[in-house]
């Protein structure tokens, strides 16, 4: 009796835990599939909806419990909407219900994702994250063990290269990007995009890691235009070198005692992260990056082409000790179908097209586009076209 119980329970045991465990419901129609509402949840993740793919994968799930693709696609809703412990909880999970090579390769690549996702605040201006390399060295194991099931796999190279990007390690990043456009598989013109970006950024050469960071936004603020010509340019520097000094030679009584001058500065940056680039702006005063009468700097504000070129323009001028160039093109006539000669900003604008610093945002149509806001990898690549100017 004993020798048949033992296994009698076992059994029992197995049943309940069965029984407990999650049941599936009945679809309603014939689309009511978890295939479909996986596919339908992916769409969503990629119009970067994650609420509404959250839905579609839920459904997939009450009807198929153990689809491990629909809790691999869960943990990337939950990614986009920052709760990376419950994403990273369904990676798990779905790791457990993998079966298939191509289930296994979809979490694989869920991982990298999901740890490129959680670290987006790397990328955020004044974040340094150059000691956290735990979850880049995460990344690449899982992105090892995606093309050992499929090196062709053009998802697992593109998301392997936002990594790379995400870690401004640009180099690495076009590789990932050019195997994707080598593959000419899915992701192809997202990877060209990509690819392109990480390209200008590599020509632009920034040299510090505040410059790297700036060379991703899609459009800088006034924030980043100091910090890219304090750090970038070395403005200060280069206005010792090139400026004349100015010596104050007027009598000072020997008892006299002296006043420091304080530095000046503006009522709504003492928070910011890059507060001693923007002080250092103020002190050398370059056009365009003023402080506003009421005291504010607006470091939130975004730059334009026409403001960018002012400001190139200003240090320009004082640099080279060329004050002609303030007024050279006045009363001439506008190269651009998109800038009048009475714009307060045509001068700068054509001082620096005409040196070749800047050009029209559109080849085809001819247009400027001063109006229109500076990314950061042009900003970038304009200030190295001042650098070779100023060597010339």
């Amino acid at each position: 009796m004993k020798r048949l119980m033992i296994p009698f329970a076992i059994i029992m045991a197995l049943s309940m835990i069965i029984a407990c465990g999650p049941k599936a419901v009945k679809p309603v129609s014939e689309m009511d599939t978890p295939e479909h509402h996986f596919y339908t949840g992916m769409k969503m993740i990629d119009q970067n909806r994650p609420q509404e793919a959250q839905v579609s994968f839920d459904r997939a799930l009450k009807l198929a419990p153990k689809f491990s693709k629909a809790h691999a696609g869960l943990a990337l809703a939950y990614a986009y909407l920052g709760n990376f412990t419950e994403a990273f909880k369904k990676l798990d999970t779905a790791w457990d219900y993998a079966k298939t090579d191509d289930e296994k390769l979809f979490v694989h690549i869920g991982y990298i994702r999901v740890n490129t996702m959680s670290k987006a605040a790397c990328t955020k201006i004044g974040v340094d994250c150059r000691q956290d390399t735990a979850w880049l060295d995460k990344t690449k194991s899982e992105f090892k063990k995606a093309i050992a099931i499929d090196p062709k796999s053009s998802a697992a190279y593109y998301y392997m290269g936002l990594a790379y990007k995400n870690a401004l390690d640009f180099a690495e990043a076009g590789q990932m990007f050019a195997k994707v456009l080598e593959l000419k598989g899915e992701l192809t013109n997202e990877a060209d995009i990509q690819w392109k970006l990480v390209q200008d950024i590599q020509r632009a050469m920034p040299g510090t890691y505040t410059g790297k960071k700036i060379a991703l936004v899609e459009k800088i603020t006034r924030a980043d235009a100091a910090a890219l010509f304090m750090e970038e340019l070395k403005i200060d520097t280069l206005y010792k070198k090139r400026t004349l000094k100015t010596f104050d030679t007027s009598f000072k009584a020997p008892d006299q005692p002296s006043k420091a001058t304080p530095k000046p500065t503006a009522n709504d940056i003492a928070d910011h992260p890059l507060r001693l680039d923007m002080e250092g702006i103020i002190e050398l005063g370059v056009r365009g990056l003023e402080v506003f009468p009421d005291g504010k700097f607006l470091p939130n504000d975004y730059v334009t082409r026409a403001g960018y070129a002012m400001m190139i323009e200003d240090i320009l001028i004082k640099v080279t000790g060329d004050q002609s160039l303030a007024t050279k093109f006045i009363g001439s006539t506008s190269t651009f179908p998109d800038l009048r000669s009475d714009l307060p900003y045509f001068n700068a604008v054509m001082v620096v097209t005409s040196r070749g610093i800047m050009q029209a945002k559109s080849l085809t149509s001819g247009e400027f586009a001063p109006l229109d806001p500076v990314s950061g990898v042009e900003a970038l690549l304009i200030i190295k076209k001042f650098r070779e100017e100023l060597k010339f």
